[in-house]
């Protein structure tokens, strides 16, 4: 009568934090949604969100999902879907992105290039 297939979510009290004051040196894989309003010297990789927080920095190489960027951040970032970049943030180094949205006020100093959805630049297209 009903459809009873599970919906993949995230549960409350699944988000990892680690908090300003707290510095990290050493590389950092995770599950599940990850926010970092400390410091972490090393590099991150999660099939989740990672957020850093005003407080937070980053020095090393990201890839995840999804990221939005409060603090700072120096090193290679590598995102699948969208990059969020907050006006306080701060960031250095090179960017790949599926997405990208910067609110006026952010330092940008990166280069940027976005992942393709599929299409071939190479080939001739069809008209």
């Amino acid at each position: 009568m009903f459809d009873k297939t599970k919906q993949k979510e995230t549960p409350l009290g699944k988000t990892n934090r680690i908090v300003q004051g707290t510095i990290i040196k050493g590389d950092i894989e995770s599950k599940d949604d990850f926010r970092l309003d400390g410091v972490l010297i090393g590099n991150y990789s999660s099939p989740g969100k990672l957020v850093i927080g005003p407080t937070g920095e980053v020095q090393g190489n990201i890839k995840c999902k999804n990221v939005d960027i409060e603090g700072k951040y120096v090193g290679k970032l590598e995102v699948d879907e969208l990059l969020t970049i907050k006006s306080t943030a701060n960031i250095q180094g090179d960017v790949v992105i599926g997405k990208l949205s910067v609110e006026p006020g952010a330092i940008f100093e990166a280069t940027c290039a976005m992942k393709s959805k599929g299409k071939d630049i190479d080939k001739p297209q069809k008209v």
